[in-house]
């Protein structure tokens, strides 16, 4: 789980999941990596590790932003050398159920990997245009649809992962989205899983992505940057021909 500034709703959702996944498994570790938050978050971080043994804790400086802290958070995960890997974002979009349901799938779909696609998304008309678009792309450069190509919620086979992972250096801005090129062009077996996406948690619905704005109707400006970032790496590591694998 990456997260950046959840203060507020971090606690109970890591608290969801643990009581909606523990039930499903011998061992659970839930691997937390802080990008060098700025609210209290740290201290509660520090405080649910202190609280249960189960919640793993990195706090990570400078902010590198939200793709280099999800590798960072996968490399840890890899290391506890579990049976299944789920990764979700720390803003908390999902309910613990369905977290549970996805990872659930893995093993009674005996699938490489699950996807988690997200219905009734909350989000700015905007972000949901780009993940749209995106997924146009991811569609057309593997010649099939793949459904909400950036889902953050997501369970993997730890080899399979570990695969992904390697073919990306650490600061990758879309990891996932090179993830979903990949994984069809080495014809893993992807299932998906409707899911519901809920705002984030928090006084804040809008997160720390829009600049400040409350309700943006525009793409903020920092939103339009990183698209453009994303866009030059995805040409440069996944889409320029020769170069998907």
């Amino acid at each position: 789980m990456p997260a950046y500034n959840e203060a507020e709703g971090i606690a109970s959702f890591v608290g969801e999941i643990a009581d909606s996944v523990s039930g499903m498994c011998d061992r659970l570790s839930v691997v937390v990596v802080d990008d060098c938050s700025t609210d209290d978050m740290p201290r509660v971080l520090d405080d649910l590790a202190d609280a249960d043994p189960r919640v793993m804790v990195e706090h990570r400086s400078p902010n590198r932003g939200h793709g280099p802290t999800a590798l960072a958070a996968y490399r840890r995960g890899l290391e506890l050398e579990p049976d299944v890997i789920v990764h979700v974002d720390g803003d908390g979009q999902f309910h613990g159920a369905d977290i549970a349901r996805v990872a659930r799938a893995l093993s009674s779909h005996d699938a490489d990997v699950v996807h988690g696609i997200r219905r009734d998304r909350t989000d700015p008309w905007f972000r949901r245009a780009l993940t749209a678009s995106v997924s146009v792309v991811v569609g057309f450069a593997v010649g099939r649809r793949v459904p909400d190509s950036n889902t953050p919620l997501r369970a993997y086979r730890p080899a399979v992962l570990e695969e992904l992972v390697s073919s990306l250096p650490n600061d990758a801005l879309v990891p996932h989205v090179h993830f979903s090129l990949a994984e069809v062009r080495r014809a893993y077996d992807v299932r998906y899983v409707a899911v519901r996406s809920l705002p984030r948690r928090g006084s804040d619905a809008t997160g720390t992505m829009w600049g400040g704005a409350k309700s943006p109707k525009l793409p903020p400006k920092r939103l339009r940057q990183f698209a453009r970032r994303a866009a030059a790496e995805l040409w440069r590591y996944s889409l320029r021909p020769g170069r998907g694998r």
